[in-house]
């Protein structure tokens, strides 16, 4: 069925449940059904047609998520659009799909408006935040925030939220489409194992199952649950984890645009959202907030950090101050990519194992092969994380190579995503992330992993955050290069680098050890809270 028709489904189960909670605004399933009957109506009536692709570059704010399931209605395909892409990114995707219709932020117009002429968009729709307010909150945010957006209005050829329901008004029956279970509903943004930023298209069929696996590996899941859905829904993580399958549970979306941890804090607490998501960086903040270090976090039903490495020494911390403020659960780790929508493996809620990544999700196969190849090694080898599934990605968007590089079928006849990244398997089933082959660094024929050594200079008292590298020494040759940022209290010096360097002798094989060690302010980040390897390297004069 379609992702729409699972929702439905839903509705018809819960229809005066909260669907989500916006700024204080809560919206039942039934009214949320209407609103995207409501919308999948203006779509028809501006031209939208099956197989269309619309673009949606906009934070986790209601009209996202209507005009998502709207066009998922009349069968037409998003692509999803971080909003804060530059406008040249923004130009490349529109063209590359030959999309003819967009939805946008308010906030974020400008850069849709200047590179429009020179892409094939026909509609553009803007949306802003006081739309989806009640009427109250609604006055004041537009006679603050938003009236800096009040030229809009006389601004042509785009078509205001209201306006662009209103289109819709004389629309009696939505068009028939097909049957598209296993057709393409969505398209979400990978560097997949090149870098590359690639569009990988996913199924109806893809997506609904990888929810349901979501709502398997959290049987204490149910349809009074609040999720902090604050994870970005421009990847599939905050899309599908904390919208689609909360959605298809009957549970309500705490939706949240952007955020600090101080907001991210106060809306935690004030919602008591059962379910939070996060990046291991955000979560390192929350601790520091005024407010959670007095917190009860007894009402907490799961917590889970994605999209980066969490390290040992940073897990630790987080459990230990779940603990102290009475949190009955521990921070669970998973591993998945977009190219298998999210998850692949995650820790069970009982007996999960400090540092894995978890166990494969039911129905989801997980092993570890010869680098590239299909071979299965050894549990405790070193070699590639692949899986396989009926979350599979269908391909990347106009990118045949890059597709057969990474879907491959094996021998079983089966079709198995090649990670490009490096873990190893125990007795037990659990898996354990190394860091991605690209950035192995290999010394004197020995394999060297980033993140194993990361988290053992994270853990000496002085360092806040580590990032390592190989740069190039001699020709051919590489060496081990340390980027340290220190915790308040010490200082950068030579004699600091001395001291770290004197600990990681006593942790670290000789091998192994930095050659170089820079100290720097803040580490840089990326759009989604990742360490920039690009910047790193670019410091590093690589």
């Amino acid at each position: 069925m379609k992702i729409v028709e699972a929702v439905q489904t839903t509705i018809s189960k819960y229809p005066d449940n909260i669907a989500y909670q916006f700024m204080g605004k809560c919206t039942s399933y039934s009214d949320f059904f209407s609103q995207i009957e409501e919308a999948a109506k203006a779509l028809t009536a501006i031209g939208v047609k099956e197989d269309d692709i619309i673009c949606i570059a906009m934070p986790n704010v209601p009209q996202a998520i209507i005009l998502l399931y709207a066009a998922n209605k009349i069968g037409a395909i998003v692509e999803m659009i971080h909003p804060l892409s530059s406008e040249n990114e923004i130009m490349g995707f529109v063209n590359r799909v030959e999309a003819k219709t967009i939805l946008v932020l308010d906030q974020f117009y400008g850069a849709v408006k200047s590179i429009r002429e020179k892409t094939s968009l026909q509609n553009v729709i803007v949306a802003g935040v006081g739309e989806a307010l009640d009427p109250i909150k609604r006055m004041g945010y537009m006679l603050t925030q938003g009236k800096q957006y009040k030229y809009l209005k006389n601004e042509k050829n785009i078509l205001l939220w209201g306006d662009f329901l209103e289109k819709g008004k004389n629309i009696t029956a939505l068009p028939e489409v097909s049957d598209r279970t296993k057709d393409v509903a969505l398209i979400l943004h990978s560097g997949g194992t090149t870098g590359k930023v690639k569009g990988v298209c996913l199924s109806n069929d893809s997506i609904n199952f990888s929810a349901i696996k979501m709502m398997e590996a959290n049987p204490m899941l149910n349809s009074s649950d609040r999720f902090l859905s604050v994870m970005p829904i421009f990847h599939g993580n905050g899309l599908v984890i904390g919208v689609h399958s909360m959605l298809m549970l009957g549970a309500r979306c705490v939706l949240i645009p952007r955020f600090t941890p101080e907001t991210y804090a106060k809306d935690l607490l004030k919602s008591r959202c059962n379910y939070m998501s996060g990046v291991p960086a955000l979560f390192e903040k929350l601790m520091d907030v005024d407010i959670m270090k007095k917190a009860d976090l007894s009402f907490l039903k799961g917590v889970f950090s994605g999209a980066d490495y969490l390290s040992v020494e940073l897990e630790r911390k987080i459990n230990a101050f779940l603990e102290e403020h009475n949190s009955p659960v521990c921070v669970r780790q998973g591993y998945g990519m977009t190219e298998g929508v999210v998850a692949s493996t995650v820790n069970p809620p009982e007996n999960l194992k400090e540092g894995s990544i978890g166990k494969a999700l039911p129905d989801i196969k997980v092993k570890i092969v010869e680098p590239g190849g299909e071979k299965e090694l050894p549990h405790g080898e070193i070699g590639e994380i692949v899986f396989s599934s009926n979350a599979n990605m269908m391909y990347y968007y106009d990118e045949p190579e890059e597709t057969a590089n990474t879907l491959k079928k094996h021998a079983d006849g089966e079709y198995w995503v090649h990670s490009g990244d490096v873990g190893t398997e125990d007795d037990d089933g659990f898996f354990y992330f190394k860091g991605r082959i690209k950035q192995m660094v290999v010394i004197n024929g020995y394999n060297v992993f980033p993140n194993e050594l990361e988290s053992i200079i994270e853990g000496f008292e002085m360092v806040d955050k580590c990032s390592i590298m190989g740069v190039q020494h001699t020709e051919g040759a590489q060496r081990i290069k340390a980027f340290i940022v220190l915790n308040q209290g010490y200082e950068a010096s030579d004699e600091m680098k001395q001291k770290i360097l004197e600990l990681c002798r006593k942790s670290i094989a000789k091998y192994s050890l930095p050659k170089e060690i820079e100290f720097l302010d803040e580490m840089p980040k990326t759009k989604v809270g990742k360490v920039d390897i690009k910047a790193l390297r670019e410091k590093a004069g690589q």
